[in-house]
């Protein structure tokens, strides 16, 4: 079977990525039902040989908005076990890296899987949650196919302490003992753990003693590492992702000193290259002509028109003009942070609104109490930059820093942003030129235009058809902490440096078991506190785990 398995075959099935001037294609391999038996020693040793595992998940629906953007941690928390107890994975994707020492610094194998799971049980699936999965070539009629099946819950005992099935896997996850990357993770966790581990603890204290001890190399959640860390102008998955890439690109045409990520790929013949979907990642284009930036989307990296928005979504042209605007935006959302942290009615508001995990929000219900009025309202003022409180009053609120508090991991991380037509803002370009009398000009400018840009925007088009989200998701989420680890790399002494490979928990040890909060100034922090015991279902896991049992 033609995949890297060891170490031994890297070099004879990998291809080193160093071209950066070509567009990077990564293969994601699909699991079904029908070849998971043929592909779990791979995963499993993908797994164990790792430096890291990214995680990221595609979900059936998460419920009202309001109660998982609660004031309260607690009660978000038990807002996320409702979600996570009545809804299902629908997909899981995990990306192994693993850091090569005979190759050139920071170089990484990567292996990326897309699982497509049927959960066997009852559970809710919304209609947005469809409509948004659809739209980005999720194919349901595959997943009641071929969907690995799994049920939720505590363990049923017989064949769930042994055999090979998705909740298994998940052991040999634990098993493996490497640091765990997601992005705006909390909603991610809280789903596998019901999903694959165990019932819910009911107290949120619980539930990240547990975490602790299940992953004891760290959890690490890319949206904190992207907003303290990194500190780029936004943190949604796909800018973060971009960003990251284009700096790295930079540095390693420019032939800097500096260290950048290198990436290989496992190379698949015969029959397994039919499990392969090849998720292509264009270069940057020029975005000449290009001005019209739908704020929503550069704010939220998300918008409820989707591909009809009329504006464009290009996260490539929006990471340029934020470049050309400096720290400006940064500093701006400083400011709203700061107005956060004083709390109030104001701030409570203000996260309905900003604080949905972009990549989550088609998953997420109208609050029921909430009238067609009071929606258009709400929406009126987001589209205005107003945001009005309980008692109708308004206040200004700071489109650039729609930002701080709005992203996620891994379900509606949406890649519309490819979608946008660029005719649209030629047309509106055209409309500017008309009221100077130059109309004629724009449309000469616009048939000069219309080839690049057409074959720009089918290129892009190519790279979001794909069906694989939840494995992208993951090889994003991934090269994230790979390009933050780098930089992280790159500072200090040599005997630092020679420490810190030493010993993989020191890897940003600013940022381990901390995940990120929507609206929230300070993080969660996965810790087991002297006030809190371990729920009785982990520990019999973790005896399972440990003792071989699987």
């Amino acid at each position: 079977m033609n995949l890297c398995l060891n170490s031994d075959q890297v070099t004879t099935f990998c291809t080193l990525e160093t071209n950066m001037a070509c567009s990077l294609v990564v293969p994601v391999i699909d699991v079904q039902n029908n070849n998971f038996k043929e592909l779990w020693p791979a995963m499993v040793l993908a797994m164990k040989t790792s430096s890291f595992i990214a995680l990221d998940t595609e979900l059936s629906g998460l419920g009202n908005r309001k109660s998982l953007l609660a004031e309260s941690i607690e009660d978000r928390y038990k807002a996320i076990c409702h979600a996570a107890r009545s809804r299902s994975i629908l997909s899981l994707g995990f990306a192994c890296y693993k850091k090569l020492d005979n190759k050139a610094p920071d170089t990484y194998l990567v292996q990326v899987y897309n699982l497509t799971l049927l959960c066997s049980e009852e559970y809710i699936i919304e209609p947005q949650s469809v409509q948004f999965l659809v739209q980005h070539g999720f194919d349901f009629n595959k997943q009641y196919a071929s969907g690995i099946p799994y049920c939720k819950g505590n363990d049923k005992g017989g064949s769930d302490d042994r055999g090979v099935h998705i909740r298994a896997l998940f052991t040999e996850l634990l098993r493996a003992k490497k640091p765990l990357v997601l992005h705006n993770g909390l909603i991610d966790m809280a789903f596998l753990y019901q999903s694959f581990y165990a019932h819910l603890p009911e107290r949120l204290a619980t539930f990240t003693a547990d975490l602790s001890e299940m992953f004891p190399a760290g959890i690490y959640d890319t949206k904190y590492v992207t907003e303290f860390e990194l500190r780029l102008t936004a943190s949604y998955l796909e800018y973060a992702y971009k960003k990251c890439k284009l700096d790295n690109s930079r540095s390693m045409t420019s032939k800097g000193t500096g260290p950048h990520v290198h990436l290989e790929f496992c190379q698949y013949a015969g029959h397994m290259s039919s499990y392969v979907d090849y998720r292509s990642c264009p270069v940057v284009a020029s975005t000449e002509g290009q001005t019209d930036i739908c704020q929503r989307f550069s704010a939220f990296g998300w918008c409820p028109n989707g591909a009809q928005c009329p504006l464009s979504h290009d996260t490539d042209l929006i990471i340029l003009q934020d470049e050309k605007g400096g720290g400006e935006k940064r500093k701006k959302r400083k400011r709203q942070r700061d107005k956060k942290k004083g709390g109030g009615k104001a701030a409570e508001e203000s996260s309905v609104f900003e604080g949905a995990p972009e990549n989550k929000r088609s998953h997420m219900e109208v609050d029921l109490e909430e009238t067609p009025d009071d929606q258009q309202k709400a929406e009126s003022c987001l589209e205005s930059g107003l945001l009005t409180d309980n008692d109708g009053n308004t206040q200004q609120n700071e489109g650039e820093n729609m930002k701080t508090d709005n992203d996620g991991n891994g379900v509606c991380e949406d890649s519309t942003d490819f979608r946008k037509s660029f005719t649209t803002d030629d047309d509106t370009n055209a409309k500017r030129d008309t009221k100077n009398g130059v109309e004629m000009r724009a449309e000469d400018e616009k048939e000069k235009l219309t080839d690049h840009q057409s074959k720009i925007d089918d290129q892009k088009k190519k790279a979001d058809a794909g069906t694989h989200r939840a494995g992208f998701d993951a090889f994003m989420t991934g090269y994230i902490f790979a390009c933050a680890l780098t930089k992280k790399d790159g500072a200090g002494s040599e005997e630092e440096k020679d420490h810190q490979k030493e010993k993989e928990q020191s890897w940003l040890p600013t940022c381990v078991n901390k995940v990120y909060l929507s609206g929230k100034a300070a993080p969660l922090n996965v810790v087991k506190s002297t006030f809190s015991k371990s729920s009785k279902a982990h520990v019999h896991k973790m005896e399972i785990v440990w003792g071989g049992r699987v």
